[in-house]
């Protein structure tokens, strides 16, 4: 399986700069830093979740864990991490536990932690375990427009 087709026209309709990098599968944001030879800090790993009644995406560090208790104070409901039976069919163009970061592109709200907006790039799946990219966070901010708040720790 390739980048989602769909991942690919957004960006380039939105005439967003993006690389991508093949390489070996990858099942893990820290086992993709390591392959692509960049800090865990700068990998923003992709953690599809369960707010209430509401399937969101988070977005943080590859080093870091969700602060659930965090979560649950800025949403004010109690938050999980949604069962791939729950969140399979929401990404059925995508390998399951590589989705991106593009909540627009599957009508989910998008929740990135402070810590990744320090990042001049930051690195993601593409939605497969073989293919990642890189883009300038200033150009995902503006084309996802998440919701930036603190839920990680490291």
């Amino acid at each position: 399986m390739s980048m989602p087709a769909r991942v690919k026209s957004l960006l380039d309709e939105k005439h967003v700069p993006y690389t991508v990098f093949y390489h070996p599968p990858t099942f893990t944001a820290q086992g993709e830093a390591a392959t692509l030879h960049i800090p865990g800090k700068e990998v923003a790993k992709t953690v599809v979740l369960r707010a209430g009644g509401e399937t969101l995406l988070g977005v943080l560090p590859a080093s870091s864990r969700v602060n659930f208790r965090k979560l649950e104070q800025i949403l004010g409901a109690p938050v999980r991490l949604a069962t791939e039976l729950e969140f399979a069919a929401l990404f059925p163009d995508c390998e399951l536990g590589a989705e991106p970061p593009f909540g627009l592109l599957y009508s989910l709200r998008v929740l990135v932690d402070e810590s990744l907006t320090q990042d001049e790039e930051i690195s993601f799946s593409a939605g497969t375990h073989r293919e990642s990219l890189r883009m300038r966070y200033s150009d995902f901010s503006r084309l996802e427009e998440p919701q930036v708040c603190s839920f990680a720790d490291k």
